[in-house]
């Protein structure tokens, strides 16, 4: 039997539905149908109940659960453990990231962990929060700069890295261009120019509109900052970015001001709290310790 398939099970009978397991597995409910198919197949038993519109586990598969889970966390185990011996032969760190490395000062951290450990190599994921999350419950990375908000997440440790606070672009002939702080309420007959919808940075952005009492005309999004910005030059609408963001895809014909009511996001450098570090990851919070202390954060997790 697929060790695979039995942590498919697993997430299956935690969920109860084929949609919210599959997209947790980075699968399709087709392939995890034909998996658990193959299970039950094999044990010669069904493991759910497929006539209620929530998938229901049944009794065997309450009695093969328990087990399943077992062997799943077995392998994590071996693979953890695997994967510690060869980074400490090899050194190699594996490290997720928001899509926003120089912005945060992260590149800093990576070029002092290269120099006072030369030795190393380090891989670079590269992804959005919540996708983040999931690589490093996953182990496909170790440690991961996630933009963190109020949900809570008892299975990471968060250690604050950086603060950034959210601002409107607009072009410098907008009448609202030379104010200091741009009630958002003002900006309700804007057309917006916002972030990929699936990213974090457009739900908050839609979210402290709706905070403000209007629902944002919304004119285009992009994954791309600098579309963003030149669409913002030629007048289309305006941009609602986090600060850092801003300032690295501004141009003097952009002015970026502060907004009210006031929204802050934080950087924070995560890892799973069940996990043993390797020593190049522990190093490298060593090397991030000292980059949040320049961001004006303490330097102790």
């Amino acid at each position: 039997m697929e060790i695979s398939y039995l942590k498919e099970f697993v997430v299956l009978a935690q969920t109860g539905n084929f949609l919210e397991a599959a997209d947790i597995l980075y699968s399709s409910q087709s392939t995890l149908s034909k998996h658990i198919k193959r299970i039950e197949k094999e044990l010669g038993v069904p493991l759910f109940d497929r006539t209620t519109r929530k998938v229901a586990i049944s009794k065997y598969g309450q009695l093969l659960l328990p087990y399943a889970r077992q062997i799943v966390e077995l392998q994590d185990e071996y693979t953890a453990a695997l994967q510690s011996s060869l980074e400490t032969k090899q050194d190699i760190l594996t490290l997720g990231s928001i899509p926003a490395l120089a912005q945060y000062n992260i590149t800093d951290v990576l070029v002092n962990f290269k120099k006072t450990r030369p030795q190393s190599t380090i891989n670079v994921m590269q992804a959005g929060s919540e996708e983040m999350k999931e690589l490093l419950r996953q182990k496909k990375c170790e440690l991961a700069f996630i933009r963190d908000t109020d949900e809570v997440d008892e299975d990471l440790v968060k250690i604050p890295f950086a603060v950034d606070t959210m601002v409107a672009m607009l072009p410098t002939n907008h009448p609202l261009a030379k104010m200091k702080t741009i009630p958002l309420q003002m900006l309700a007959d804007e057309n917006f120019l916002l972030t990929a919808k699936q990213t974090m940075l457009y739900r908050l952005s839609i979210s402290a509109c709706e905070q403000s009492g209007f629902t944002p005309k919304i004119a285009y999004t992009d994954h791309n900052l600098e579309n963003l910005a030149e669409l913002v030059i030629k007048g289309m609408g305006v941009a609602l970015l986090m600060k850092q963001l801003a300032l690295h895809v501004s141009r003097p014909e952009i002015a970026i001001v502060d907004i009210s009511p006031s929204v802050t996001t934080q950087i924070s450098l995560c890892y799973l709290n069940s996990v043993h570090l390797s020593e190049a990851a522990r190093h490298f919070l060593l090397c991030a310790g000292s980059q949040r202390a320049n961001n004006g954060l303490l330097s102790e997790p």
